[in-house]
């Protein structure tokens, strides 16, 4: 897809093909709609992107010292790999994280525009897994949370966020946890950023404007 001058494309491919092709874009100096190489680089190791976070004086999930716990690939995006252990060891180059009890939130931010909060209707002590977010679908609530909309475009702030993002977290009674960054997240009509924009009075057609035009 390309803009109407013609100028860059929408760069939309997995992950990891998707970082070392803004990459070569980047160094060859051809342009691109699409987030930034470094800001994919801090969001995308989870490791990094918590010690940022916590460095700046939001909440993250500690490292776990008991079961059960979360266990999540270090590197990656989408929730892929995430799981709830009650036993074994932490395989290579994952992290494990306290389990936080609570109620999952998804915002889109663009171009500094934060979208209404969804809450995820998930069931008792399930996780937000990749086959949730994109396959067994739970009900997503769009509720009113100020300081989520306010954490979260701190977060995209922190982050250096140049296009769009969808930022998760947990709210329990006491915390509102930082868990992910997805820097280059699902944007189609129907999506947890679309909605969420729409849900926070950004239509369809303005969506698409600053996704394309304002990149």
């Amino acid at each position: 897809m390309r803009t109407f001058n013609g100028d860059g494309g929408l760069l939309r491919l997995s992950d990891p093909v998707m970082l070392r092709a803004a990459e070569a874009l980047t160094a060859a100096g051809v342009p691109y709609i699409g987030p930034a190489p470094a800001v994919m680089q801090v969001c995308y190791d989870k490791r990094a992107a918590s010690n940022r976070v916590r460095a700046a004086g939001m909440d993250v999930p500690a490292d776990a010292t008991s079961l059960p716990m979360v266990i999540k690939p270090r590197r990656g995006s989408d929730s892929i790999g995430v799981r709830i252990a009650c036993s074994g060891p932490v395989p290579a180059d994952h992290l494990a994280q306290e389990l936080v009890i609570g109620t999952e939130i998804t915002v889109a931010v663009l171009h500094g525009a934060v979208g209404a909060p969804l809450r995820i209707e998930l069931p008792p002590g399930a996780v937000y897994s990749f086959a949730r977010k994109y396959v067994l679908r739970p009900r997503r609530v769009p509720i009113v949370d100020k300081p989520v909309q306010d954490t979260a475009l701190r977060i995209a702030e922190l982050f250096g966020v140049n296009w769009a993002a969808r930022i998760d977290f947990i709210r329990s009674a006491e915390r509102l946890v930082f868990l992910e960054c997805d820097v280059a997240p699902l944007v189609g009509a129907g999506s947890a950023f679309s909605d969420s924009l729409a849900a926070g009075g950004m239509p369809r057609a303005e969506q698409l404007r600053r996704l394309i035009l304002a990149a």
